[in-house]
């Protein structure tokens, strides 16, 4: 393949092309166009694919080789983030307020112009979400949502999509949790897309796509019960104002 699959916008079926047939240049641009329905992204994520562009390209698709994931027997805490989680700064609550997370997430960021999450992106992850397939982690203080996270959950893998903080480590406390939470549930594998030296240091490693493939294989399809996001043991928002990370 020379260039990147082509998606006609009209056609129903969700199916990709093989991740293998992804260029090299740019590193896992698989295809492009297509559409955001639920599912077509289910779809995608089931089979290593992920779309991210910005509001004035076409929707691409990516499966980049090497991809970073993280398995949550190894994340890793560092003695200092070990000492903020005893001060307990924030509390952590999943899936309370995740048109917020969304929003916050696509705010620009430092030195950049525009955003990823497009007005598309937005509404197709809401209804993700509503579906009970893509699920947010919430850092608060007192009422004020100061970091977070969200991503899509099928099987026992969480693909990980973006995070924020509006103070320093709220993100990356809130993924701590979540990490936690998922190996509570049992989950194999959380998908942290492309490599970062901040997910270096929780643990996240890189891994040839063959081999990440054979793990959603092993994990996709196992049973997950949904309901469990609304049923954790991290703190509800009645009780966030005084409770601990």
């Amino acid at each position: 393949m020379t260039g990147p699959f082509w998606i006609n916008e009209d056609d129903p079926s969700p199916i990709f092309p093989p991740v293998e047939l992804a260029l090299e240049e740019p590193n896992g641009l698989l295809a492009v166009g297509g559409d955001l329905s639920p599912a077509r992204l289910i779809h995608a994520y089931r089979h290593g694919i992920f779309p991210w562009f910005n509001d004035d390209q076409p929707i691409l698709w990516w499966s980049p080789d090497p991809r970073a994931i993280l398995l949550p027997e190894q994340l890793h805490i560092s003695r200092s983030m070990h000492k903020l989680i005893k001060k307990s700064p924030f509390a952590i609550t999943l899936d309370q307020d995740f048109e917020g997370v969304l929003r916050a997430c696509a705010a620009p960021r430092r030195d950049e112009v525009g955003t990823w999450i497009t007005p598309g992106m937005h509404q197709a992850y809401l209804k993700l979400h509503r579906m009970g397939v893509a699920h947010s982690v919430e850092a608060w203080q007192g009422d004020r949502l100061v970091g977070g996270l969200y991503g899509v959950a099928i099987g026992a893998v969480f693909f990980g999509e973006s995070m924020f903080s509006r103070v320093n480590n709220a993100s990356k406390l809130a993924f701590i949790h979540l990490v936690r939470q998922l190996r509570h549930w049992g989950y194999g594998c959380i998908d942290c897309q492309v490599s970062s030296e901040h997910l270096h240091s929780l643990g996240a490693v890189d891994i040839r796509r063959a081999e990440f493939v054979r793990l959603l294989r092993d994990f996709i399809d196992r049973t997950e019960d949904s309901a469990a996001w609304q049923q954790s043991d991290l703190v509800s928002p009645a009780n966030r104002s005084t409770a601990s990370a």
